[in-house]
């Protein structure tokens, strides 16, 4: 038996010559700071030093390694910190960190050479991009490691350890946190799901014997509806359970099953003819799934065609009056046009996964999921079990942004099978499962009309968007143009297009994006006709106080006073600048707790929240820490289990809005209860008084509940309010079936973009990115800027790259590979600057809303403005690739 050395030690290698090296790390060793996540060594993740030189571990033969000496990211530094895990403490180049040990990996191999080669000096952000570029991160901490790795090689963290403005970096860059992928339980058995593959069938007979028989199986159940129907290729039909992936495997091939295929219709287009195949039936409607986390109003369907879906329009039939008779006068100042976007993957890193086992009576589960608490509740109910006796953990999660927030088939399956077989079963979906099945943010076609008046205002908009959701409904992009830009009269109607693909879900602001990147590109192309400036057109028909001050920050920016016209520019590279604005809904919800304790002399804070690389750790504890004095470091934060109080989901941008008023209602508490039990006084003098203070307190426990906003200035309106009688009932069905409140003030973002195109070849880069933010007091503003950061490059991707291939015959999904799928890397990332506007939130127990939403929200149609600013041709479809650049150039030429 051959042998290798892993961080010191000899370790025995599998005799199995298709063994792979990161299967032994993780399974074998229990190393699982090494991830797993593309297989194909695309995305960095896996990368272990391999006789000092980074290799990755997903396509390395175990085999290959024998005499050889392994590294992985436990085995860096020796015992103590390197220089590189450092600096990405200090910098916080990271957020979920599912991704970093990879990267930290990798990057102290550059810096070894580096320093062996250049000393201190400080390698530019091209060479650090080069040595990073098999790396990829999806929450988007590139500008923190451009930082990070920048400074550790100029010698600036060779001494003493970092303070971290994230309380759980230590874990996450020296791959000591644990995901659920990474839960091992004794007996653990290994889960896998059989999926359809094809796009629209009723299974007639399904056998699962077969699978039963496979040796080391253990549990085979059904996951079939009660209609036995199969609506999209990866539809779950049966899951295995059993000693190992490969076995499992195995059973799944063995598994019979016959079916009467049905005509199938996929995408957009397809499925809006008048022939085309029905994919739900009327009695059937209600199976469909919900691309929102909101409950959509009652609407009408036709075919494939949900809608139209219209609340939120204003006087609708006078837009189509005054559109039409401007469209009859051959109004100059009438825009029209349609856009179209495609479908964005969330493409989390840490796949979907669950790992159930039952002890008697009792279920633990472990879940990669953005509601801890809302998943155990709705564990119980569906398996009729007392609260108490379900515990869902989610100790740190490898990224959500929105497809982690339901109850999801990966649990349902796990436990299932675990009941079943009487044994803790994991399921975690492969790459091609994340990428074809988990949701997405859905494609869709946006048919825009706006008219500004002769006096210089907005007249009239009307914005119809006929969402590609697959097997779901409950899209809202139009009805979202609403609460901008105020006009005499706006049409804003909504459609949910139906067809035989995986169901949409929500995502990062979803229907946001989508919705500026059309309504954003008129308004610039209003400004552009009505020879003003754009920044000057959006303040004179956007009242909102946040993003007036934002305008005032945008126009005083060096980059766009000293812009130009598209007509001055020349040659094959070309810069140009641009703007767009977007907001976001402030919301919070109800219910959420927070218990803050002292024992042994510590302060512990605990809530049922999760953190999936947003910072909410470092929230609570950097709120508690500055009203005791004390460090963020100094608190213990609890979270990640459904046992503790009450805790929000990750989605909305509601978790900080939500947690920092009953953090500060229980500090109060807290502070009266040691004050009434403190046996003595503070030292006179002392210059730690809490901390005497806590160091001879009794045990003491005190909790709160998230209070009400107070009052909100008058120049803060409420957006319910803003949207009359239907904003009204939509507040009410978001309070009683959402359990979510939307409050006064809108989180705000104006973007300014600086790109360079290549006329040749069509190429898009982005140069500079300025983000204006306006979400109230930062609770963690190293954070902060790292969730506009994150959001920033997500949008980039949307614009240039992230695009869902489909067969458009059969309904499989052909980018479901990170090959094929394209996002972001570090080379990507542009220069950025971040301007927070902290006013405007001050009803609010302390004054913080959330980031993560409205950040990506302009970024897209910023991108387009500045192309259109840079060769004078305005692109309408994203991702704005090579091929449409150029042909929409030589279009221009022809013209």
């Amino acid at each position: 038996m051959s042998t290798t050395t892993i961080n010191g030690r000899v370790e025995s290698l599998p005799d199995d010559p298709e063994a792979l090296l990161v299967d032994v790390i993780r399974d074998r060793l229990n190393l699982t700071g090494t991830k797993l996540v593309c297989g194909s060594g695309v995305c960095g993740a896996c990368t272990v030093l391999l006789d000092g030189e980074p290799v990755v571990s997903c396509l390395l033969p175990a085999g290959a390694t024998a005499g050889k000496k392994l590294t992985t990211i436990e085995g860096i530094g020796d015992g103590k910190l390197h220089p590189i895990q450092k600096a990405f403490m200090a910098h916080d180049a990271l957020q979920c960190g599912f991704c970093t040990p990879g990267f930290v990996v990798e990057a102290t191999a550059f810096h070894r050479r580096w320093r062996a080669a250049q000393g201190t000096a400080i390698p530019s952000r091209e060479e650090i991009a080069a040595a990073l570029s098999g790396h990829l991160c999806r929450c988007g901490a590139y500008e923190g490691i451009y930082r990070a790795v920048a400074a550790a090689c100029a010698g600036r963290f060779d001494g003493d350890d970092p303070i971290a403005p994230r309380v759980e970096a230590y874990d996450k860059v020296t791959g000591l946190a644990r995901y659920t992928v990474d839960i091992r339980h004794e007996g653990q058995l290994e889960g896998v799901i059989l999926r359809a593959p094809v796009a629209h069938a009723r299974i007639t007979d399904l056998d699962l014997a077969p699978a039963r028989a496979v040796p080391g199986v253990a549990a085979v159940v059904s996951l079939l509806a009660d209609d036995q129907m199969v609506r999209f290729v990866g539809t779950p039909i049966a899951a295995v359970a059993a000693k190992d992936r490969r076995s499992a495997l195995e059973a799944i091939a063995a598994i019979k099953l016959n079916r009467e295929e049905l005509a199938a219709v996929i995408g957009l287009d397809a499925a809006r003819r008048e022939d085309a195949p029905v994919v739900f039936e009327k009695k059937d409607r209600k199976r469909a799934g919900n691309v929102s986390e909101l409950n959509g109003a009652p609407t009408s369907w036709k075919g494939n065609v949900h809608g139209p879906s219209a609340p939120f329009s204003q006087k609708g039939k006078r837009a189509r009056r005054l559109l039409a008779e401007a469209r009859e006068a051959c109004d100059p100042l009438l825009i029209e046009e349609t856009f179209r976007v495609s479908t964005q993957q969330h493409a989390c890193l840490e796949p979907h996964a669950a790992v159930a086992r039952f002890d008697g009576d009792r279920l633990t589960v472990h879940v990669s999921t953005q509601a801890v608490h809302d998943t155990m509740e709705k564990i119980a109910k569906r398996y009729k079990l007392p609260r108490d006796k379900v515990r869902v953990i989610a100790d740190h999660v490898g990224g959500g942004f929105g497809s982690k927030g339901s109850l999801g088939v990966e649990t349902i399956a796990a436990i299932e099978l675990a009941r079943a077989a009487k044994a803790p079963v994991r399921i975690a979906f492969d790459r091609e499962e994340e990428l074809s099945v988990t949701g997405y943010r859905p494609a869709a076609e946006l048919k825009l009309s706006l008219l500004p008046s002769v006096q210089g205002g907005l007249k009239a908009l009307s914005l119809t968007a006929f969402a590609d959701t697959g097997v779901a409904v409950n899209s809202m992009i139009a009805g979202l143009a609403r609460l901008i830009y105020p006009a005499q009269a706006k049409e804003l109607v909504d459609f949910d297009v139906l067809s035989n693909l995986p169901p949409g879900s929500p995502f990062r602001g979803p229907g946001g994006p989508p919705m500026a990147f059309a309504l954003e590109q008129a308004v610039d192309e209003a400004a552009l006709r009505m020879k003003v400036d754009p920044i000057d057109l959006r303040k004179r028909w956007d009242p909102d106080p946040n993003r007036q001050r934002l305008y005032d920050w945008a126009s005083g920016l060096d980059v766009w006073r000293n812009r130009e016209p598209a007509s001055s520019r020349s040659g094959r590279y070309r810069r140009g600048v641009g703007v767009a604005s977007g907001y976001w809904l402030y919301i919070w919800q109800p219910g959420s707790s927070i218990e803050l304790a002292i024992k042994d002399a510590r302060i512990i804070a605990s809530c049922a929240v999760q953190d999936i690389g947003t910072g909410t750790r470092s929230v609570i504890a950097n709120t508690v820490a500055k009203a005791f004095d004390l460090e963020p470091q100094d608190i213990e934060v609890r979270i990640g289990h459904s046992n503790l109080p009450e805790g929000p989901g990750s989605g909305g941008s509601r978790v900080t809005a939500s947690i920092v008023p009953p953090t500060l209602l229980a500090i109060e508490k807290l502070k009266m209860e040691m004050e009434r039990t403190r046996a003595r006084p503070p030292i006179a003098g002392s210059n730690a008084p809490w901390r005497e203070l806590i160091a001879a307190s009794p045990d003491l426990v005190v909790s709160a509940r998230r209070p009400p906003d107070s009052k909100a200035p008058a120049d803060i309106k409420s957006p319910v309010r803003q949207l009359g009688l239907m904003g009204l009932v939509f507040g009410w069905m978001l309070r009683n079936f959402n359990n979510i409140v939307v409050g006064a003030g809108m989180p705000s973002s104006v973007q300014v973009m600086e790109v360079e195109v290549d006329t040749w070849l069509g190429h898009v880069r982005v140069l500079n990115a300025y983000v204006g933010l306006a979400i109230g007091k930062l609770a963690a503003p190293t954070l902060a800027r790292s969730q506009a950061a994150g959001a920033l490059i997500q949008g980039i991707g949307y614009a240039l790259y992230e695009t869902r291939e489909t067969d458009p015959s059969t309904g499989q999904v052909l980018s479901a590979s990170m090959d094929d799928y394209r996002i972001p890397g570090i080379a990507d990332m542009p220069r950025l600057e971040v301007h927070f506007d902290e006013t405007g939130f001050d009803h609010v127990p302390g004054g913080s809303v959330g980031a993560g939403e409205v950040a990506t929200v302009p970024t897209s149609p910023a991108i387009a403005n500045a192309i259109c600013n840079a060769i004078g041709v305005r692109l309408t479809e994203i991702p704005f690739r090579p091929d449409r650049l150029v042909a929409a150039l030589k279009g221009r030429a022809a013209a």
